[in-house]
């Protein structure tokens, strides 16, 4: 099974950190090296893979279309499945980026007796891809409480919403059960649906495990092994990486440098993933471009300027005899022979 291999190697991680931790000596390569080369990595990795795209050459007008496009004044038209101006464009990628827009149309079809083919609406996909991206979002600027000192009063706000319900000591974050349902539902659906479980590999599976141990470790150290860590050491190693003078306190538990582990794994991994679908949204041509092809003429930059165009009455002219012998219908008949006149 493919998502096996993926949970193999995030158990091997698991037993790497847990164990390499408790070795004396090792506590600075868990706790500052192998952070600071995931972030280099994670940085340098995100910036090539824009830079690249943005290198890329796009020398036609691609945008996708789902609706009506400009035409004449009075037929109506769709500025945001066919935008024509930039305001537009950006106003579909907003859409796009912040409610997934393209998901919330979601369908999926099945085969009937008959055979009919039938199209139904398919919301699902979209509620636990917006519950787990968001999640995960409010979880990482909650974590920027161990990173600033002191902390904002919209950090605070943002946790206190988070635990509006009050529910147990500590409180429960919502956002730490969204998260594991959301991801759940993504791995079940790879699962469950025979058409997506077919197209789908390691490197699919592989960032859903990974994702599901960190919340998994992050939730065993606030609610049940808190005894095991030093908040306080923590909060000083967290604000020594940022400020380059990283301490390590004598008392951080195993289940830490497992957490810290495989969050810097998931960084490293991320720019060469498909988790780049977070930047690579931005230089998609398909979704960036406006459709203004009817009103503005697109010409190719990279065209080689020594190279003239070849029009179809110039391609006929040239191989009008070939295309004869081969009963292709031309424009132009070809001249009657001199025997002939």
């Amino acid at each position: 099974m493919k998502y096996a291999f993926s949970f193999l190697a995030v158990i091997a991680l698991i037993l790497i950190a847990g164990l390499g931790s408790q070795i004396p000596g090792m506590h600075y390569l868990f706790g500052v090296a192998i952070p600071y080369l995931a972030i280099m990595l994670f940085v340098g990795g995100f910036v090539y893979r824009i830079i690249q795209w943005a290198k890329s050459p796009v020398p036609f007008s691609i945008p996708t279309t789902c609706g009506q496009a400009a035409s004449l004044d009075f037929i109506k038209q769709d500025k945001l499945d066919c935008p024509t101006k930039t305001s537009e464009v950006v106003a579909r990628m907003f859409l796009e980026v912040f409610l997934f827009r393209s998901l919330f149309r979601n369908t999926k079809s099945e085969i009937h007796d008959g055979p009919k083919l039938t199209y139904e609406s398919s919301k699902w996909l979209w509620v636990f891809g917006l519950l787990f991206h968001y999640s995960f979002l409010v979880i990482v600027i909650r974590h920027m409480r161990l990173f600033i000192e002191p902390i904002p009063r919209w950090l605070t706000a943002i946790e206190g919403v988070d635990a509006m319900l009050q529910i147990g000591a500590p409180t429960l974050y919502l956002s730490s059960i969204t998260l594991l349902i959301g991801l759940l539902f993504l791995f079940a659906r790879r699962l469950m649906n025979r058409q997506v479980r077919y197209i789908s590999l390691n490197n699919d599976y592989f960032p859903l495990v990974l994702i599901f141990a960190i919340a998994v470790t992050g939730i065993l150290m606030r609610y049940f092994l808190r005894t095991d860590i030093d908040i306080i050491n923590i909060k000083n190693l967290a604000m020594g990486l940022v400020t380059f003078s990283p301490v390590i306190g004598a008392k951080i538990g195993a289940i830490f440098y497992i957490h810290l582990f495989l969050v810097s794994i998931l960084l490293a991994y991320f720019p060469f993933s498909k988790l780049m679908h977070m930047g690579g949204v931005f230089m998609s041509p398909t979704r960036n471009m406006a459709n203004d092809s009817r009103a503005k003429r697109h010409i190719n930059p990279w065209n080689d300027p020594n190279i003239k165009p070849h029009s179809y009455a110039g391609y006929e002219d040239e191989f009008r005899e070939f295309m004869v012998e081969a009963g292709i219908p031309v424009e132009k008949e070809l001249p009657a022979a001199k025997d002939e006149v």
